[in-house]
């Protein structure tokens, strides 16, 4: 008997760029940290609060119920460079009552003291992405800092009845001169359904965050466990081509590509590389170059099936760190993700056979993380 065209959505998550933050209403914010991070303590012995940093996006709508919460992780990131991710077991909390929701968010709460670097850190469910962030550079004195980020459309998968990996990866360094230890709560709140009508009653609906855009399943485009550093593909030059096998069900009907990219080392700054015939001509010998274009290129069994010309995220220690206290830059805290639309390639891919999605990057010098 054939089957019934249920509908499929499948998005695959890889690496990290989103520009909004989770929480934009600072006084909330500020009450939050507090109840849940410890004061600092200053060198003198004095306890004071810590610095507040932020990024200022658009807060997410929730309906005004109490939601189900439920604590992923609780880890303090010290010497994690070249180690594997911090694991966790993930379940559906037990004792919720509901059974259907409107709105699932993600929390991340870190406070650090000392000094440290920017780190880039990402966040899996059983390999799929859900967060790509940056960590604020610590003050002395302690800074703390809040992401919430909307994951309703990833319901089937955190509405699963069984026990999944919960990964999280911070490259952190620790050392005579690097000393900021990141203390971390990751939680997760399940927000009851209600009529969409009263949940967007006067608001402008935003696309792709309406209640109908869930996916029905949920296929992870990343490394797989075990493995040190993230589970996200490292792409090297531009030459260099990285990829997935995958298969689909034969009763999908839409397919989306959603991706997760962030760029580091030599092509950091990217958008400032100058032509490398100038940097020749000049005797420039530290100067990066390829020039300054880069495009993800996305390619489906070899063929290419999309393009992506990423935002120049600066991350918080970017350019002039001085620049991002407390405030720090677009798409900082979550990174932008990028959709690639995929159903003209259905025809192909529901022939029941295996197929590759692989990734490059026009120009790259090193390192982008896909």
């Amino acid at each position: 008997m054939a089957s019934s065209p249920l509908p499929f959505l499948f998005f695959l998550p890889l690496l990290f760029l989103n520009p909004r933050f989770s929480q934009a209403n600072l006084h909330q914010s500020k009450t939050l940290l507090r109840s849940t991070l410890p004061s600092q303590q200053s060198s003198t012995g004095d306890t004071t609060e810590p610095t507040l940093f932020f990024e200022v996006t658009k807060p997410i709508s929730v309906p005004h119920t109490k939601p189900c919460s439920l604590t992923v992780l609780q880890h303090d990131f010290g010497y994690t460079y070249g180690k594997s991710p911090v694991l966790s077991n993930y379940t559906f909390p037990d004792d919720c009552p509901f059974q259907e929701f409107s709105r699932i968010v993600l929390e991340w709460n870190a406070t650090c003291k000392g000094r440290q670097f920017d780190r880039i850190f990402g966040v899996w469910l059983s390999g799929v992405e859900l967060l790509r962030s940056c960590t604020a550079e610590p003050r002395p004195t302690g800074i703390v800092w809040s992401v919430k980020k909307d994951v309703t459309k990833y319901s089937s998968l955190l509405l699963m009845n069984k026990t999944q990996t919960f990964s999280v990866f911070v490259g952190n360094i620790i050392d005579q001169t690097y000393t900021g230890v990141y203390h971390v709560n990751v939680s997760l709140y399940f927000y009851p359904a209600v009529e969409k009508q009263k949940l967007f009653k006067g608001k402008k609906r935003d696309s792709g965050s309406e209640i109908g855009s869930k996916a029905d399943l949920i296929i992870p485009f990343s490394r797989d466990l075990p493995l040190k550093d993230g589970l996200w593909f490292e792409i090297q030059n531009a030459t260099d081509v990285k990829g997935k096998e995958f298969e689909i069900p034969h009763n999908v009907y839409k397919a989306v590509l959603e991706v997760y990219v962030s760029f580091h080392e030599k092509d950091e700054f990217w958008y400032g590389n100058p032509p490398s015939e100038y940097i020749v001509a000049n005797n420039l010998t530290d100067s990066p170059g390829n020039g300054p274009f880069r495009e993800v290129l996305v390619s489906l069994d070899g063929e290419l099936v999309g393009a992506i010309w990423p935002f120049t995220v600066v991350y918080t220690g970017g350019i002039n760190p001085l620049l991002w206290r407390p405030i720090s830059a677009i798409g900082s805290f979550d990174l932008p993700t990028y959709d690639i639309e995929i159903t003209p390639f259905l025809g192909k891919l529901l022939d029941g056979k295996s197929h590759s999605i692989s990734f490059s990057v026009t120009n790259a010098l090193n390192v982008w993380s896909t």
